[in-house]
């Protein structure tokens, strides 16, 4: 088994950061996105659509999306606990994990991929070029993901975390939407206590780090 991932981009961080928590090492394979690794033909024979992360198991088969491959890691080692316990708890944890990458982290994507020059030609991800930028969605972005934040603070002032009392899979997606936000210098209002004292505690914890 090893991962191909790439320390420049947020999706291998979110699976590196829930192998953290799960305390598992598998080798890894860097692919470097800015010399555009992940569009040769070696790496397009491992991910025909060039996105990282992939998991490759010993027996050739690949899983290439990140939630998919924390899904495997979780059946395989459950402990501790991050996609849910029981029905109810994995619908939850599913639900609000939903809200976070559609509301959240694909709205930074959108900013993200249309405005940064790198992606003027191909800003979507997983497919061919000439899907060129769009400037009009980098405002759109900026405002969906202004109510994305404003919902975040308002759920963090009743709950620990996001999807509940425990840390779970939804507080990495989180993290690193806060993260890839202010890369391109959106970050958490100063008075979103709940969101800011959220982020604090996961933010600190040894796994933010992976």
């Amino acid at each position: 088994m090893k991962l191909y991932t790439a320390a420049q981009a947020p999706n291998p961080r979110r699976v590196r950061i829930f192998m953290a928590e799960k305390g598992l090492s598998i080798p890894t394979v860097e692919i470097n996105v800015l010399e555009e690794e992940n569009l040769s033909e070696e790496f397009r024979a491992v991910n025909p659509r060039g996105l990282v992360p992939v998991l490759e198991l010993d027996d050739g088969t690949t899983i290439d999306e990140s939630v998919a491959i924390c899904q495997y890691l979780e059946d395989l080692h459950p402990e501790p606990n991050l996609m849910g316990r029981d029905p109810l708890g994995k619908a939850i944890i599913c639900s609000w994990q939903r809200h976070v990458e559609f509301d959240g982290y694909q709205a930074v994507a959108a900013v993200f991929r249309n405005s940064f020059p790198f992606f003027k030609s191909r800003a979507v991800p997983g497919l061919p070029a000439e899907f060129p930028a769009i400037p009009e969605l980098v405002d759109r972005g900026r405002r969906q993901y202004g109510h994305f934040l404003e919902a975040l603070n308002t759920r963090l002032g009743d709950s620990n975390y996001i999807a509940g009392p425990d840390f779970s899979i939804t507080d990495i997606t989180g993290l690193v939407a806060i993260d890839f936000g202010r890369r391109v210098e959106m970050d958490i209002p100063g008075g979103h206590t709940h969101t800011r004292r959220w982020y604090e505690r996961v933010a600190g914890r040894p796994s933010a780090g992976a």
